[in-house]
C-alpha cells in the first residue's frame, strides 16, 4: 500500500521515515524533483483547524446518509410550475384590490349628504369665480406695464442749444484740420486719417456757412441791398 500524501503532498517513508514531497511532472513534459522536508517542519496547508465536536457529527451524518433521500431542510424543492402558479395567484389578488378600489372611487355612496352636494356646488363656484377675478386682472397688469415700456421718457430739446453744440464741435474740428493742413505744406508727414481730416475742411466750411456762420467762426453780417442813386 502506497504512503497517503498530506493536504501539502509530503509523503513519509515507512522504512526511513524521512519526509519529502515526490517528483511530478510538469504541464510542458519536464519533471520536477523531489524536494526533501526537514524533521520538525509543518507546512500551513497540514496544520489542523479547530472545528467543533456538533459541526463534525452533523457533517459526517450528512456524509453516511443516502444522496438525495432526504431535502436539505434550508432549501426548498424545486416544483416546476409552482412559481407560475403563485405569480399567476398574486397577479389576480392585486387586480381584484384594484378592481375594488375602481369601484368605490367611481360609484357614490349612498351616505353622501344633500349638504355635502351643496358645499361641492358653492367651493367649485367660488373656484371658477375666483379664477374669472385673476383672469380679468391678468391683462391689466400686462397692458399698464406695456404702457409703461413703450413710453420712454421723451426730455424737451432746446434747438439753440443744439445748434450752438453742432457749431462749436465744427469749430473745433475746422480749426484742427487747418492745423493739419499747416503742417502738410511746411513738409510734414500726415497719417492717413490727419490726411482725412484736412481733405474735409472745405465741407467743414460749408455746414458753418449754412448754420449762419464764417469760416473763422463769426457770424455773418447781413449785406444790405446797394440802392441805385438816382443822380439830379
Amino acid at each position: 500500500m502506497p504512503p497517503t500524501a498530506t493536504n501539502s503532498g509530503i509523503v513519509t517513508d515507512a522504512t526511513s521515515g524521512e519526509r519529502h514531497i515526490p517528483e511530478s511532472l510538469r504541464a510542458d513534459g519536464t519533471t520536477r524533483k523531489a524536494i526533501k522536508i526537514r524533521p520538525g517542519f509543518r507546512p500551513a496547508e497540514d496544520i489542523e483547524l479547530y472545528r467543533a465536536r456538533n459541526a463534525v457529527a452533523q457533517r459526517e451524518r450528512r456524509r453516511m446518509t443516502v444522496p438525495g433521500a432526504e431535502a436539505p431542510r434550508d432549501e426548498k424543492p424545486d416544483i416546476p410550475g409552482a412559481t407560475s402558479t403563485l405569480k399567476d395567484h398574486n397577479r389576480s389578488e392585486t387586480l381584484s384590490w384594484r378592481r375594488d378600489d375602481d369601484n368605490t372611487s367611481t360609484t357614490p355612496s349612498s351616505n353622501t349628504s344633500a349638504a355635502g352636494i351643496k358645499n361641492a356646488k358653492r367651493r367649485e363656484a367660488r373656484k371658477k369665480a375666483r379664477s374669472a377675478d385673476l383672469g380679468d386682472a391678468a391683462p391689466l397688469n400686462e397692458s399698464a406695464a406695456l404702457e409703461r415700456i413703450e413710453q420712454p421718457k421723451v426730455e424737451q430739446v432746446n434747438p439753440e442749444v443744439e445748434r450752438e453744440k453742432k457749431v462749436r464741435s465744427l469749430k473745433k474740428k475746422l480749426k484742427q484740420a487747418k492745423d493739419l493742413k499747416t503742417k502738410k505744406d511746411e513738409g510734414q508727414g500726415l497719417l492717413p486719417e490727419q490726411i482725412a481730416k484736412v481733405i474735409k475742411i472745405n465741407e467743414l466750411i460749408r455746414e458753418l456757412n449754412a448754420l449762419g456762420f464764417e469760416d473763422d467762426g463769426e457770424t455773418k453780417r447781413e449785406t444790405e441791398p446797394v440802392s441805385d442813386k438816382v443822380t439830379a
